[in-house]
């Protein structure tokens, strides 16, 4: 894992430095330096994991993500998540992709999670899955809210790529630590309640020029609404669905 994972912090922190990203980090000091922890991350980009991991890496440790295990269909993002020892989630059947994150957890291990499952077109927090507060509460050990804003204006669903130089602000906010407390439901209700804080701490001073497609409806950009994502979701899955014959 290690060689491997250092030429990905390489690749990315190189990645970053050619695109000019200005990255604000608030609360890096919330991440434990050791032990066991659930990482829970909002989605909005393909890229969020880049400045979330480069931030843990200043604190000197590395995530292990959860990631669907449809992303190793590609050869090469198969050597990389097989070589950092990404947990790939069959979401047909994801009892093997839990177990083995709740060993990690218990193993000392910091473990990256989305909780919305998918990135939100509408860059709203959407409705938030359990599994991020079940492993925490299993493990016994805390979950860590964090947030990653302006990512999605480098890549994301539905829109075109910015690769090249556009030095975009990228924040990075990081709340306390959620003991694993109560049950799956309040403390998924608490997770999602402190990420929408943290939400809106970073978009406060974050420049948001109106009609763009990446700020939120709500903060005057074109972005679809809650609902409006919603839907397309829907259909995109339902497009997916194999045909009965």
């Amino acid at each position: 894992m290690e060689p491997v994972y250092a030429a990905v912090e390489w690749a990315a922190q190189g990645m970053s430095t050619f695109q000019g990203l200005r990255f604000t980090r608030v609360g890096v000091e919330n991440l434990p330096r050791d032990g066991g922890a659930v990482l829970a991350v909002n989605h909005t980009g393909y890229l969020d994991f880049v400045p979330i991991g480069l931030t843990a890496r200043s604190r000197g440790r590395r995530i292990r993500f959860m990631a669907k295990s449809e992303l190793a269909d590609n050869p090469v993002l198969r050597f990389l998540m097989r070589n950092t020892r990404t947990i790939a989630v069959d979401r047909a059947a994801g009892t093997a992709s839990y177990r083995s994150a709740v060993e990690a957890l218990k193993a000392g291990e910091l473990v990256g999670v989305y909780p919305e499952g998918t990135i939100s077109r509408s860059f709203e927090l959407k409705k938030f899955k359990s599994g991020a507060a079940r492993m925490a509460l299993e493990a016994g050990v805390p979950i860590v809210p964090s947030i990653v804003w302006g990512a999605q204006r480098i890549a994301t669903k539905g829109q075109p790529l910015h690769l090249g130089r556009h030095r975009i602000p990228v924040t990075v906010a990081v709340g306390e630590p959620i003991a694993p407390e109560g049950g799956p439901e309040s403390l998924t209700a608490t997770l999602h309640e402190r990420m929408a804080a943290l939400l809106a701490e970073a978009q406060r001073d974050y420049p948001h020029p109106v009609g763009e497609p990446w700020v939120p409806r709500r903060l005057g950009g074109t972005a679809p609404t809650l609902a409006e994502a919603t839907k397309l979701d829907e259909d995109e899955a339902r497009k997916r669905r194999p045909r009965a014959s």
